[in-house]
């Protein structure tokens, strides 16, 4: 898919997002460490955003992670940054601390370097959350280079918060 296409395929997810969200009396959080604040940036070019959306948090870095959204410090020495774990801690953390009631977080592996056999360029995790429940996280497994698999990233993060607000 071309980026003008693949982009209109977000803002139409990111609409939707919003309609759900308006229609259920809800407020959405994010936070993001691959995406770089993709899925805030399509959401808030979505016109009235401002209803339903409070905050974006990016947390690039493990420092970050524990500081603003309480991720142990022992969750990313067992299990890394990008993991289940760390997904599920950065959805529960960023949904306590913000004025809202569903979150979603995203982690990953982007590229072109800093894969492993273990965690290959393009694994991202997933979570989203809504308040008083355990976070539902996804493992993907994403192809292409560095904007493909974020691009990729953001559609399955408003995807699967799509699917947690049916």
């Amino acid at each position: 898919m071309g980026s003008a296409a693949a982009d209109d395929s977000l803002a139409s997810l990111a609409r939707e997002v919003g309609e759900r969200l308006h229609c259920l009396g809800l407020r959405l959080a994010t936070t993001e460490s691959c995406t770089g604040g993709w899925v805030a940036k399509v959401i808030t070019d979505v016109p009235g955003s401002s209803q339903w959306f409070e905050r974006g948090v990016i947390v690039y870095s493990n420092a970050a992670k524990m500081e603003l959204l309480g991720v142990p410090k022992s969750t990313l020495e067992t299990y890394g940054a990008v993991s289940q774990e760390v997904a599920a801690e950065m959805a529960r953390g960023i949904i306590t601390r913000a004025l809202a009631e569903v979150s979603l977080a995203v982690t990953g592996i982007a590229g072109p370097d800093g894969g492993t056999s273990a965690k290959p360029v393009g694994l991202v995790w997933l979570a989203w959350c809504r308040i008083g429940t355990a976070p539902v996280t996804c493992e993907r497994h994403f192809q292409g280079g560095r904007e493909d698999i974020r691009r990729q990233a953001v559609a399955a993060a408003l995807q699967g918060l799509i699917r947690l607000l049916r």
